[in-house]
């Protein structure tokens, strides 16, 4: 079961996230892990992470947290393979993978490297037995980035995010911390909409 949670910054989609996993692991008395996949480039980064962990720590109390900023789908395979029941895994998030990426290919064909990777990822979510709650965010209602590179990043991301949602069971969008079950609510195309002539 795959569980997209989006988001604008600060929306509340980690909290929610983290809820929603905590939930799921004590109905089913299932084994929790947590992938952070954030790397502190610089001291207001390491801060971020920090409170994060601390929060992790408070409120995720018995989940294992696995800190890894690029081999996300080893890491599903590695759960999946030596967990004997089904576990709930909470990645927070696809974007600073995504972005991680981009930074460490971005000499060397990124566009490709990256589309490679998330059929992997897409892949390894599939054959997961359990619960995959993955957070990421939501980049492409803000100003046009200036530079090609984040240009490149926003139109990644909202493939991405778009290749993550069609595979997921249940997509949330969380605003002011409100979160929205989207796949109940999309439209869908039928024939009585149009008046053909």
């Amino acid at each position: 079961m795959i569980t997209l949670v989006t988001g604008g910054a600060r929306s509340g989609k980690s909290r929610f996230a983290e809820q929603l996993a905590l939930r799921i692991s004590e109905h089913y008395s299932a084994p929790g892990y947590y992938i952070a996949t954030a790397e502190a480039g610089d001291g207001e980064m390491a801060e971020r992470i920090a409170r994060h962990r601390e929060r992790r720590e408070q409120s995720m109390a018995g989940w294992q947290t696995i800190e890894e900023p690029y081999d996300l789908t080893g890491r599903l395979e590695e759960i999946a393979g030596t967990v004997s029941a089904e576990p709930v895994v909470l990645v927070d998030c696809l974007t600073l993978w995504l972005s991680n990426w981009l930074l460490c290919t971005e000499q060397d064909d990124p566009e490709r490297r990256i589309e490679q990777q998330v059929s992997h990822l897409l892949a390894a979510a599939k054959e997961l037995q359990g619960w995959l709650v993955i957070v990421t965010n939501e980049v492409g209602d803000g100003l046009v980035p200036e530079y090609p590179l984040g240009r490149m990043f926003r139109d990644l991301a909202g493939w991405m995010n778009q290749r993550m949602a069609e595979q997921a069971d249940h997509v949330f969008l969380v605003t002011a911390g409100i979160p929205i079950e989207l796949k109940r609510a999309r439209y869908r195309f039928v024939a009585e909409d149009f008046c053909l002539r």
